[in-house]
């Protein structure tokens, strides 16, 4: 059927882009982040109105996007390929549930004398009449790009909060989504546990908060050597310190390699010793780069029971021990350690970043 669609209705939308966007450039000289990303996400609202009159299923040709993508381009420039107006479009049907109902034209003085950061306990599912637009969208437009891609809300709610309070870049998101860490998470948590990560973020009040399901060790580069030792191993997290403790979570620093202690006439050596600073504890991480066996969950006993009774203070939370293995057994681990268990933990590593499917898969089957 031929486009019946008349030819004032196009008009229309093109003329009220080109005010809203005027309205933007005149009122903010130096455009900051938020307004970008308001901006756009009010123009993803004006095209998704226009084109499929708010369904988010409804069919609808590419012509007008490829119209208003030349207009846009030809008056303001850059940015405006049909590419980012998808991402736009997109953006909105994402986060429509967070429309304000504010004019981009009314003064942005007053809505931007009182921006602040983001409070990392803070709840995004806050009433929308007490946000200003920078509290409703506060990363940038390539972030909210990444994000607008996720179909599932709770984990696309979790990846803004950890990109707030991390404060993270394309890049760092990203990798973040890449490597599933909401799905490594999850894995550990119950489905009443999963809505508060995807509404909270990841909250650190116990050692189990701290654990994930496996470790993304990719960025080590060990996946192409045939066989490498667990020295090999140390040496290249030691390597990329920065990128091990990104990956173990938040509020970790470093505290040494092969640290040594000694018992008995006996010397010992802890493969890593780190620091989290959230749950004030010692974190002792042993590397296996074979199959775990019960020696090595007793070995980790030992080193935590030293570090409770010789090392921490009184003000400091019991040590927690995580072995990290390229292979282990549920039944064993479960066998070998105390029912009560709350400080050992065994989680395989991965050198290559698993599929969603694979996560999936996994999480399925928890």
């Amino acid at each position: 059927m031929a486009n019946t669609t008349p030819v004032r209705s196009s008009a229309r939308l093109l003329q009220e882009a080109i005010r809203l966007l005027e309205s933007a450039r005149v009122q903010s000289l130096r455009q900051t982040n938020h307004l970008i990303v308001f901006t756009y996400f009010q123009l993803g609202k004006l095209i998704v109105e226009h084109e499929q009159a708010g369904r988010s299923k409804a069919r609808y040709g590419n012509e007008t996007l490829e119209k208003l993508s030349r207009a846009l381009i030809r008056k303001f420039g850059k940015g405006f390929s049909v590419d980012n107006l998808e991402h736009m479009r997109s953006f909105y049907l994402a986060y429509q549930e967070r429309d304000p109902s504010l004019s981009i034209s009314e003064p942005l003085s007053r809505k931007l004398a009182h921006t602040k950061s983001v409070s990392p306990r803070k709840k995004i599912s806050e009433p929308l009449s007490r946000k200003s637009f920078s509290e409703l969208f506060p990363l940038s437009w390539s972030n909210y790009v990444l994000l607008s891609r996720l179909s599932n809300s709770q984990e696309r709610s979790f990846y803004e909060i950890e990109a707030v309070q991390g404060n993270w870049g394309k890049r760092e998101l990203q990798r973040q989504i890449d490597s599933g860490l909401f799905e490594r998470l999850s894995l550990s948590k119950n489905k009443k546990q999963m809505k508060a990560l995807a509404a909270r973020g990841q909250v650190i009040e116990r050692p189990e908060d701290l654990i994930k399901a496996p470790y993304i060790l990719d960025f080590l580069g060990l996946e192409a050597q045939a066989n490498f030792s667990e020295s090999d191993l140390e040496s290249a997290i030691i390597g990329k310190i920065e990128q091990f403790l990104l990956e173990m979570g938040k509020g970790f620093l470093f505290g040494g390699r092969q640290v040594r202690f000694s018992f008995d006439g006996d010397d010992y050596f802890v493969d890593l010793v780190l620091y989290n600073r959230l749950l004030r504890c010692f974190v002792l991480v042993d590397l296996k780069i074979g199959k775990l066996k019960h020696q090595d969950l007793g070995q980790m006993q030992m080193y935590v029971n030293y570090y409770d009774r010789f090392i921490r203070t009184a003000s400091e939370h019991p040590t927690i021990g995580i072995i990290i293995c390229k292979d282990k057994s549920d039944a064993m681990v479960e066998i070998t350690l105390p029912q009560n268990n709350k400080t050992i933990f065994a989680k395989e590593y991965k050198l290559y970043l698993p599929t969603k499917n694979e996560l999936l898969k996994l999480l399925k089957g928890k």
